[in-house]
């Protein structure tokens, strides 16, 4: 026995508004977002027929106006309080089958395909999917009879994003309401070939284990490298990071010629360690000078830390340029005075912070 599945004819669903018996505490639904691929039908269904032995009419349904419709449902089943995360809700698949069962009975199935997103900016946050297969049995009829069927599956999936919320708000990143962050010194354990700055512990001859680059007409020289490490963890809907600076300077790239080894030739090449080290602060004053955000944090310190290298950059050439690599004695000590000022302000020279 064939049947003609699918007519012309569409048949639309009211959806009751019916409030859903949930408060939620963590989100509230900002947007519903109709990303099906067939937007015209939600399937069809079969109607009664009172000649026996006849096939079932089949016809097409919709909800009554459409996604829209769907997007008041939704936003108004629940309380929609702006204090709370807003979630957009993505349509992608909801679909309503039915098949004959026997006896003017019919098999049906409804499926819900949802994702969740976070609305933050421009670029909402994917945060969970969600699937639902509904079947049943009725009797062949109206359409609107199976609405309430419509309607629990679409409140079950609100129900299920309470669910997730409620369990994941205090642990997920992507949910973080807060940030903080702690700064800390890198320090090795046991010194190898890596010195990390440390003013308890200046720089010596026997730390200039390298070899004269090719063709270089200095006395010494020293590479001091800035970089830095992360641990984070999120307690709370707070993200705490700790931000290990490392302010280094490996022995095997530092170098020195035998016949200038003295004192002040040391002081140059320290002057280099320790604009090295008043970079790093700048670094760390303009992270909290931009006031880090869970949403803000990783592009500042990305974004700051390039800025960091060029300055370091710049003011190691400047302050070679001006010494004239430390010929010019009035110079370096011109500029042994402003890093030895600024070192103090910082609380840097004399202790470790």
């Amino acid at each position: 026995m064939a049947f003609n599945y699918y007519t012309q004819v569409i048949t639309y669903i009211k959806l009751r508004d019916e409030p859903l018996k949930i408060t939620p505490k963590e989100f509230y639904i900002s947007a519903v977002e109709d990303a099906r691929i067939a937007k015209n039908t939600i399937g069809a269904v079969l109607g009664a027929t009172n000649a026996p032995g006849k096939a079932l009419p089949s016809f097409l349904i919709d909800i009554e106006g459409g996604a829209g419709a769907i997007e008041n449902f939704m936003i108004s089943t629940i309380d929609a309080d702006k204090g709370k995360r807003p979630v957009i809700v993505k349509l992608n698949r909801l679909n309503v089958t039915e098949v004959p069962a026997g006896n003017s009975m019919v098999k049906g199935e409804i499926k819900l395909n949802t994702s969740f997103y976070l609305a933050k900016g421009d670029y909402p946050i994917h945060l969970v999917d969600y699937n639902a297969n509904t079947t049943y049995q009725r009797k062949a009829g109206p359409a609107q009879q199976i609405e309430p069927l419509i309607r629990s599956t679409l409140n079950n999936c609100t129900v299920y994003l309470n669910k997730w919320m409620n369990e994941q708000a205090g642990a997920n990143i992507k949910l973080a309401k807060a940030f903080k962050i702690n700064f800390t010194n890198y320090t090795e354990p046991v010194e190898g070939d890596t010195i990390y700055y440390n003013p308890k512990r200046p720089l010596t001859w026997n730390d200039f284990k390298g070899s004269k680059p090719g063709i270089n007409h200095h006395d010494a020289g020293i590479f001091a490298g800035l970089g830095y490490e992360e641990e984070k963890t999120i307690e709370n809907g707070v993200i705490y990071l700790t931000f290990g600076m490392k302010v280094y300077a490996p022995k095997s790239a530092c170098w020195v010629s035998p016949n200038a080894l003295t004192a002040y030739n040391l002081n140059h090449e320290q002057r280099h360690f320790d604009i090295a080290k008043l970079v790093a602060e700048h670094y760390k004053q303009a992270i909290i000078a931009q006031n880090p955000t869970p949403d803000t944090y990783d592009a500042i310190i990305s974004m700051g830390y390039l800025d960091a290298l060029r300055e370091m950059n710049k003011l190691q050439k400047q302050y070679d340029n001006e010494t004239a690599h430390s010929i010019n004695s009035y110079q370096q000590q011109l500029w042994d005075s402003r890093i030895d000022k600024e070192l103090a302000e910082l609380k840097i020279k004399g202790k470790m912070i």
